[in-house]
């Protein structure tokens, strides 16, 4: 695999209930980030956000999206990301006053909640879970939440440098067979676990999977899957972005006409700009809204 490539690949170590997968984006990072300004500690939290949403995502059975968000009441104020079934990926962040290039993530937070959204297409109800910050990094903190919410055992390594993020995702699926399977993989487990927990930020983030994999687990079988591409994907559109605006009403939309001539619309995820003048303002409220078009969380800035 040529590492320049952006590219989701799984893996099962034989005749064991241990699956992975390993990620890496490069140009996905960069287009998703390009034209947003930020201080170099919350870019390189996106980024490993960015990893960790596209690992999840690959372990999921599911048609739609998932979106993993924190809220916090200090300096960030918001950081979220959203990765589709198909490995679409966008991220944005929101912060106040001064941000310094040096401060991480965990030190720009107060009273922040971490939550996890599954969002399928295929009609059925959308989940959100409140995973607790606990834990010094995103990895900590994700890995505690499959174990308790969803009672697998899930270890995750997420890198970013700023240019390009990468992770790596081990899990042991529940057993389902006889106990002494169930033993093998758990020596399995403690393993590869020990000689994963090796990998280094410049392994993680700029060694092909295949080389990766040989080098941490050499002694073991492993099934290599075919890859699959990841993307920046951004969903907003000027009938979602319509769909926003009708809801918040006639008359405050006649208002902000009358007060500025247009009504500007940007997108907080790809800085797209939408403009509405007053007749594209009034062919809204004459057809229906199609709720599957209304922007999501991290919606577009109305000024």
């Amino acid at each position: 695999m040529d590492i320049s490539q952006d590219t989701l690949q799984r893996f099962v170590f034989e005749n064991t209930a241990i699956r992975g997968n390993i990620v890496h984006l490069n140009q996905t990072f960069h287009l998703a980030l390009h034209k947003q300004l930020m201080p170099k500690g919350l870019r390189n939290a996106l980024g490993e956000l960015m990893a960790a949403s596209a690992l999840l995502s690959a372990t999921l059975k599911m048609n739609g999206s998932l979106v993993l968000q924190i809220q916090s009441k200090g300096l960030l104020k918001l950081l979220v990301v959203e990765c589709n079934s198909d490995f679409g990926i966008r991220a944005t962040a929101k912060w106040s006053g001064e941000v310094r290039n040096d401060q991480n993530l965990f030190e720009l937070i107060e009273q922040g909640q971490f939550m996890i959204t599954l969002d399928p297409k295929d009609g059925n109800q959308a989940y959100q879970g409140i995973v607790a910050l606990e834990g010094d990094n995103i990895s900590a903190i994700l890995e505690n939440y499959m174990l308790r919410s969803e009672q697998i055992d899930t270890r995750i390594w997420l890198s970013c440098d700023g240019n390009s993020a990468a992770g790596m995702l081990l899990q042991k699926l529940p057993e389902t067979m006889n106990q002494i399977t169930k033993n093998q993989d758990v020596d399995t487990w403690n393993r590869v676990g020990l000689v994963a927990n090796t990998v280094t930020d410049d392994e993680l983030l700029h060694l092909a999977t295949e080389t990766l994999l040989t080098r941490l687990f050499n002694q073991e079988d492993i099934r290599l899957f075919e890859a699959s591409a990841t993307q920046f994907f951004c969903s907003c559109s000027r009938e979602s972005v319509g769909n926003m605006l009708r809801m918040l009403g006639k008359q405050e939309l006649s208002n902000i006409i009358e007060e500025r001539g247009e009504v500007e619309v940007n997108c907080d995820f790809c800085n797209t700009q939408y403009l509405f003048n007053k007749i594209d303002t009034t062919q809204l409220f004459t057809t229906e809204i199609n709720p599957a078009v209304i922007p999501q969380d991290g919606k577009p800035a109305v000024h």
